[in-house]
């Protein structure tokens, strides 16, 4: 990545010395593993790591940022952010649109849209004083393929190659078609030049970045000797010529026949035959797009949650995109407890409940969930259970200790036993997270971050996005 970072961004991660993409060196082993294994067990022993701060806010504001890249695995609150992000801007002046690959409906119903699809479609109740607007759209890969088609070949040929039966496979959900096809909607959105920031929400997990690679696998398909062989015949010049090469197609269909079947063959040669003239283009526009994301003002943001797997996607998106020079804003780490009475420890918490338990002779009046710290085992507050606020093993409704009678838990004290039962229990959530972020912060220490605190609810509407978009911006 060049010396020019757009505001709020980092500088460039680089990927660790004999460590591949997917955290594998030449031994086979996980080395990525081994950085947070031993992170984990320096985390225990000190202060909380201080970490570089993302601004949001100066990072949607600068008007040279025009893309955000929003990536990560799936159920972390990408598409949330993404959508929040949008809000954000919106209404901070910017004029936003926000595209989701992300074949799930949350985006829409969070911008109280009753659908989304392939045109962009403008936002209500968006605040707009400031001069922003904010509109949505989804990706549909069969539309957009139709329309590179219309748009670059005459009528005839787009004709023929739209009703083509192998047009029409590839196009619904050939592989890597979904990525290619993101590559020519962002590429259009930016051409259009009506929006001054472009917003996108790409699928879960690693196959978010899959779009990364529609340039390179485009030109091994366009270059492939398979291609070559059914293209060969329009590109030789000369009747003799022309004679000589169908002498020897024919041999060569004649086997491919049998192998693929007469049908799927001509499908596929007919196709080939039309498309000739596009294939230039669509290598062209690909490429066009991936030097775009590379830009300065391209912003790609990884989005986790405090938790251990959630984090060690994070940190191989960190990598891959270091590994492909693309522009890496910082984390978003979605849903981070916290608690409005800091000073109070777990342990003093748990003391006291056990100070107001004693009168009423219960045997081990705890309330189901781990223990402290995890009872020992430092992957326990990993693992997430039922319970109150989003707190592992919380009582609903704040419960009664176990082994306590249903009249005695009525009383004063047993309640606020319960209660600092559970600020005991949130205390723990709060060091287990601590302890997962430090790990990542530990093996990435350039990289910015922001926390954004967790939500009683769910966000369902413009309101929640805001509460997001606050959040992100440090409010």
């Amino acid at each position: 990545m060049s010396g020019r970072e757009p505001a709020g961004q980092g500088p460039a991660v680089r990927e660790p010395a004999g460590q591949d993409l997917n955290g594998q060196d030449p031994a086979g082993q996980d080395l990525a593993g081994q950085d947070f294994a031993g992170a984990w067990r320096a985390a225990e022993e000190r202060e909380p790591l201080d970490v570089v701060p993302l601004a949001v806010d100066a990072l949607l504001d600068d008007p040279g940022t025009r893309i955000v890249v929003c990536c990560g695995s799936g159920g972390v609150g990408k598409t949330t952010t993404a959508a929040a992000l949008g809000v954000r801007a919106a209404e901070r002046g910017r004029r936003v649109v926000v595209l989701t690959i992300d074949p799930a409906r949350r985006l829409a119903q969070s911008m109280g849209l009753n659908e989304l699809d392939n045109t962009p479609r403008r936002v209500e109740g968006v605040d707009g004083s400031a001069g922003g607007e904010l509109s949505a759209m989804m990706l549909d890969m069969k539309r957009t393929f139709d329309e590179v088609v219309l748009a670059h070949t005459d009528a005839a040929r787009a004709r023929a190659i739209l009703e083509n039966p192998f047009y029409q496979a590839l196009s619904a959900g050939f592989a890597g078609t979904q990525e290619y096809m993101a590559m020519e909607k962002l590429g259009q959105l930016r051409a259009r030049g009506e929006w001054d920031l472009i917003v996108v929400d790409t699928p879960p997990s690693r196959s978010a970045l899959d779009f990364l690679d529609a340039p390179k696998r485009l030109g091994s398909f366009l270059d492939g000797r398979f291609i070559k062989l059914l293209m060969a015949p329009a590109k030789v010049g000369g009747r003799g010529a022309l004679k000589f090469l169908n002498a020897g197609m024919s041999m060569v269909t004649g086997v491919l026949n049998k192998v693929v079947g007469t049908q799927l063959l001509g499908d596929v040669q007919t196709f080939v035959a039309a498309m000739d003239t596009m294939f230039g283009g669509f290598r062209k526009r690909a490429d066009a797009t991936y030097r775009l994301l590379q830009a300065p003002g391209t912003a790609f943001l990884v989005v986790a949650s405090p938790e251990r797997d959630a984090l060690r996607e994070a940190a191989y998106f960190v990598e891959r995109l270091a590994a492909d020079e693309m522009p890496l804003a910082g984390l978003v780490l979605n849903r981070v407890h916290g608690t409005g009475a800091p000073q109070l420890s777990a342990e003093r918490a748990l003391a006291a409940a056990e100070a107001l338990e004693e009168p009423f002779g219960a045997e081990e009046p705890v309330t189901e969930g781990p223990g402290p710290e995890g009872a020992g085992d430092p992957d326990a507050g990993d693992r997430e259970t039922d319970g109150v606020a989003g707190l592992p093993g919380g009582n609903a409704g704040g419960g009664r200790p176990v082994g306590v009678s249903g009249s005695s838990a009525r009383s004063p004290e047993l309640l606020a036993a319960g209660m600092l039962r559970l600020h005991a229990e949130r205390m723990q959530v709060m060091a287990r997270e601590r302890r997962t972020r430090d790990r990542f912060v530990a093996v990435h220490p350039e990289v910015p971050v922001v926390e954004v605190a967790a939500l009683p609810g769910d966000v369902h509407d413009l309101d929640g996005l805001r509460a997001v978009g606050a959040r992100l911006g440090g409010a």
